[in-house]
């Protein structure tokens, strides 16, 4: 396989790299402008605190919650930020979970009459790289989740929230970006495969976003590690692109022995399955 070239700007959604960008208070600016496009105008962040991403459990068999990042805004609400560039698996579940440790986390101990569960906001938003669930016909890219009434959809609790963006389903080229938002996915989806910046988001928030993303602007120690992340995604690619090849020739050959079974000739078989005579002989 020959080796793979660097492009000039890293890929944003490995979790060294979304940490880079997002993850520290001299950069807090970007997370700020990003999460208030989120939030449409629902919510205005004006400034964050970044927490300990490890939220322990109530004892020693209470396996601890971590999160990619965790905040706090200025009104007290808690944001969850996860990124994932793999398959996500039970990730629904996952941000149930999550949001249910942060919002429990919040009980003092033995003060429970006077406290009254005044809890705070808690909004868990993930970027996903592929579909939250296989095969699904949804193509939004945006999923902005609530609490409300089945009936009528009308709110019921506005303080915990969940925005899912598919970003497999965001097919916008960069002349179909109308707003704030899209710029902002279309720049995470599709900034390693760039050369430069494009020249209409010069002079804006998105040029301190690419200068930061340029890989020759990073230590070495910084390159060493984001080098080991993206050589991790690739591997798993290559292991899932491995698995799911094997599953479709082990299917194949499984229709192939049901259609040898029939009666039906090896020529034939060989046209539907791409089995080689050989293979299909073989067969039981």
């Amino acid at each position: 396989m020959p080796e793979r070239k660097h492009s000039k700007y890293i890929t944003p959604l490995l979790d060294f790299s979304f940490k880079k960008i997002f993850g520290s208070s001299p950069n807090k600016d970007l997370l700020i402008a990003f999460l208030n496009e989120i939030f449409k105008g629902r919510k205005t962040i004006v400034d964050l605190v970044y927490n300990k991403n490890e939220h322990q459990g109530e004892n020693r068999e209470e396996a601890a919650a971590v999160f990619d990042l965790l905040c706090t805004g200025d009104r007290g609400e808690k944001f969850i930020i996860e990124v994932q560039h793999s398959d996500p698996i039970n990730f629904k579940k996952r941000g149930i979970y999550y949001t249910s440790r942060l919002i429990s986390g919040q009980a003092p101990k033995g003060k429970l009459k006077s406290w009254l569960y005044d809890i705070t906001e808690v909004y868990f938003v993930a970027i996903l790289e592929k579909p939250i669930e296989k095969n699904s016909a949804d193509n939004r890219y945006f999923h902005d989740v609530c609490l409300c009434y089945r009936d009528t959809g009308e709110i019921f609790y506005d303080g915990l929230g969940y925005t899912y963006i598919d970003l497999s389903n965001f097919v916008k080229t960069g002349q179909e970006c109308e707003t704030q938002l899209d710029t902002w996915l279309y720049s995470l989806k599709h900034m390693d495969e760039m050369d430069e910046l494009p020249p209409h988001l010069k002079k804006t928030i998105f040029e301190r976003l690419f200068s930061i993303a340029e890989y020759s602007k990073m230590s070495m120690q910084e390159q060493k590690m984001y080098d080991e992340d993206l050589k991790r995604k690739w591997d798993n690619e290559a292991a899932f692109a491995f698995r799911e090849e094997k599953g479709k020739y082990e299917n194949s050959r499984e229709i192939a022995a049901e259609m040898k079974a029939d009666g039906m000739s090896t020529e034939l078989i060989a046209k539907y399955t791409h089995l080689s005579p050989e293979e299909i002989e073989k067969l039981p």
